[in-house]
């Protein structure tokens, strides 16, 4: 009998439909050629169904994502929407409701004409990042005091707590013990400025203790920043609250070729999770077959391995670099080369190696 995962579908705005065409396209393939199957339930969500009802993500439609193996998206905002609405109500939404307390982003170069750094090549940038995913400033805890007067007062506090902290440092020695490659993490904070931050530092120290296989390090953020461009061959495996961790996997991306080409997994180990490119909804690009699907394509790569597909998810990042090493795979920008045909190319590339296997 053939194994089979249901996956619910959100495709959301601009450029997320097409793809998100092209990645579930590529995992098909792969699904094929290893023996499994993928039932895709696809979900009207994103800011067009708002604009028309006025509904975000319906408690019914959560309800029934729930009960999936996985979800996937496609890209979220769009300008005729407020700021946050449509990516608060459906992201973020996500995140908290279903405690998605890991964000997982591999920042990994496939091809050094692609990194912007000199002298920097594939050997050099091959890190995880762990990002907290559900508390510090993301948690929602916010207020205004004289709104719109010149003397308004506007707070936002950043919340730890023991467990929060916990998870992500636990699955960040967890990993670079699956990754057996330099078996070291490193913790990146803020606690000699963000005081609160000092129960990362302990926390980090407790749990340390119980992996001395593993090597450990630790960064401020100003100079993780500074350290992962000098010199990105020192980091393994990383974990950093949620915030720092927004922006320096940004910074990451930059390193691996740009956001065409990041992806990144919202995780709670052993329930239903969500894969999606980091890259944004791009309006302005929507319908046109200019964007790249390459960082959706890898996001589903990523969701192929979570589900067990080990195979799979790893012979769609195979063909990825093995397609982008010899230019048949120009590049990952928009408009390099059009969605669809980068698409048939994944596909091609993954049931051809099957084939050779």
């Amino acid at each position: 009998m053939t194994t089979s995962y249901d996956i619910a579908v959100i495709a959301g705005d601009g450029i997320g439909p097409e793809v998100t065409t092209e990645a579930l396209k590529v995992a098909d393939a792969a699904a094929e050629a290893y023996g499994f199957s993928l039932v895709k339930n696809e979900y009207d969500l994103g800011t067009e169904r708002w604009l028309k009802t006025g509904d975000i993500f319906p408690d019914a439609d959560f309800e029934d994502v729930k009960g999936h193996n996985a979800i996937y998206l496609g890209a979220i905002g769009d300008p005729r929407a407020p700021v946050g609405l449509i990516e608060y109500g459906i992201i973020a939404k996500c995140r908290f409701d279903l405690d998605l307390y890991i964000n997982l982003r591999p920042i990994k170069l496939y091809d050094e004409r692609m990194c912007p750094l000199k002298d920097k090549g594939p050997k050099d940038i091959d890190m995880l990042i762990i990002r907290e995913n559900t508390e510090d400033a993301y948690a929602g805890m916010h207020g205004f005091v004289h709104k719109g007067q010149p003397l308004e007062v506007a707070t936002q506090t950043m919340v730890y707590t023991r467990e929060g902290v916990e998870r992500p440092i636990r699955y960040a020695f967890e990993a670079a013990r699956a990754r057996n490659k330099n078996k070291q993490v490193t913790l990146i904070d803020k606690a000699n400025a963000v005081r609160a931050q000092d129960i990362w530092t302990r926390v980090f120290a407790e749990v340390a203790e119980e992996y001395p296989d593993i090597s450990t390090d630790h960064a401020y953020i100003d100079a993780a920043c500074m350290w992962m461009v000098k010199n990105p061959e020192w980091f393994d495996v990383a974990v950093t609250p949620n915030l720092f961790g927004d922006i320096i996997t940004d910074l990451g991306a930059m390193l691996q070729g740009g956001m065409g080409i990041a992806a990144s997994g919202n995780l709670h180990p052993g329930q239903v999770s969500l894969f999606e490119p980091i890259h944004g909804s791009a309006p302005k690009h929507a319908g046109k077959n200019v964007a790249s699907p390459v960082a959706a394509i890898m996001a589903s790569s990523m969701m192929l391995d979570y589900l067990g597909q080990k195979e799979a998810g790893k012979a769609i990042e195979t063909a990825v670099s093995e397609l982008l090493i010899s230019g048949e795979l120009k590049g990952v920008k928009t408009g390099e080369q059009p969605c669809n045909e980068v698409g048939d190319l994944v596909a091609n590339a993954v049931r051809a190696s099957v084939a050779k296997a």
